[in-house]
């Protein structure tokens, strides 16, 4: 996966960490089947940043711990085409999460896990909606969801 990864936050963002985002997101697409030419990005910011995408694009004013931005791409963009064959090489991006290293670090404590398994969680719940999930559209859709992401979580070995 081509995964950017964007530092906004004040104290930064470890290597250590940044390099859990893009392995348990790797494992991820992987789990998804997706394209290893998949492109997508993660931004870390601090609260007052993530407040202020919030209230911009959701229109809630009030600080949140992970936000998605999917890009809508059809699959048959290139179908009509003459010669279609060079499609599949071009990378799909899928679009991008924000995440909030101030709320990574409450809710752990919170929840009494560890700041890596919360990192690990909203990626992948942030990655999850980029792929088409959504677990505000009913109980099915919701249970299909976070079985999902408590799979890959688990399976990667980031456990509560």
């Amino acid at each position: 996966m081509d995964l950017a990864i964007i530092d906004q936050t004040k104290k930064g963002v470890t290597p250590y960490h940044r390099d859990l985002v893009q392995s348990v997101l790797n494992f991820a697409g992987t789990a998804l089947d997706l394209p290893e030419n998949t492109e997508m990005s993660v931004t870390f910011v601090n609260n007052d940043e993530i407040q202020r995408y919030n209230q911009e694009y959701r229109g809630v004013d009030k600080v949140t711990d992970v936000i998605s931005f999917a890009i809508e791409e059809g699959e048959d963009d290139f179908a009509n085409l003459p010669d279609n064959s060079w499609a599949d090489e071009i990378a799909k991006n899928i679009g991008d999460i924000i995440v909030s290293v101030d709320v990574i670090s409450s809710q752990a404590e919170y929840l009494e896990h560890s700041y890596e398994r919360e990192l690990g969680f909203l990626v992948v719940h942030g990655f999850l909606h980029l792929n088409g999930y959504d677990h505000m559209l009913g109980d099915q859709e919701e249970k299909e969801m976070f079985d999902l992401q408590r799979k890959i979580l688990n399976d990667y070995g980031l456990t509560r």
